[in-house]
């Protein structure tokens, strides 16, 4: 069974996220709120929880999988960004935005792309979720929750625990979020002289990307 934590959206109880914290540190996947949509997350380092956190959602290792920072400073740990990537990730951050670059080796080889060597990473605008990184004191691995048998990510914070409740560690109720996904931008073509690309139209405004 699940368990649940009901905590408010602009002032998360710490001792709640605390709680949620050590069932991600033994393991677990817990669905959180987002500025986009629910999703579900797992430590980054933890294999088993890697393959959990696929088997949910019903994707192999060719899907890719979004790493959650706190800020662009621990992004830049997983991925390479050179000058040009960096000013507009600082325009379009922290917000409902993915973004696809070349993975560092500090992301797990299992976690990049299998043929690109890429990683999704987003820093997101909730202040339930950046209190829960906060606490974690470091990024976690993510996906949209999406329950297989449909397109729409889930919203129902109640209905996520009543339909994943045998599969999830827990579940962070915030009430509901955006019903949209992130924007997802390539900025790997912008290495080799090329520019960023639009690769899913979602929540987050491509105009202050220049797109």
């Amino acid at each position: 069974m699940a368990q649940y934590f009901e905590v408010h959206p602009e002032n998360p109880q710490p001792r709640l996220l605390k709680q949620a914290v050590a069932l991600l540190a033994a393991g677990g996947v817990v669905a959180v709120p987002t500025d986009s949509s629910y999703a579900l997350t797992c430590h980054l380092d933890d294999k088993a929880a890697a393959d959990r956190l696929r088997q949910i959602r019903r994707v192999d290792d060719k899907h890719h999988l979004t790493i959650l920072c706190r800020d662009l400073s621990e992004l830049a740990n997983y991925a390479r960004v050179d000058n040009k990537q960096y000013r507009l990730l600082k325009s379009a951050t922290p917000g409902p935005y993915t973004f696809i670059l070349e993975a560092t080796r500090e992301v797990p080889r299992r976690l990049s792309h299998p043929q690109r060597k890429t990683i999704g990473l987003r820093v997101p605008d909730h202040k339930v979720l950046q209190g829960l990184l906060e606490l974690h004191g470091a990024p976690l691995l993510s996906t949209t929750l999406i329950d297989p048998n449909e397109q729409v990510a889930l919203n129902d914070p109640q209905e996520i625990r009543e339909r994943f409740q045998s599969q999830l560690a827990g579940v962070i109720g915030a009430g509901p979020c955006p019903d949209q996904p992130t924007t997802v931008i390539d900025l790997t073509p912008m290495g080799s002289g090329g520019g960023a690309v639009l690769v899913r139209q979602g929540r987050g405004d491509t105009a202050i990307l220049g797109l």
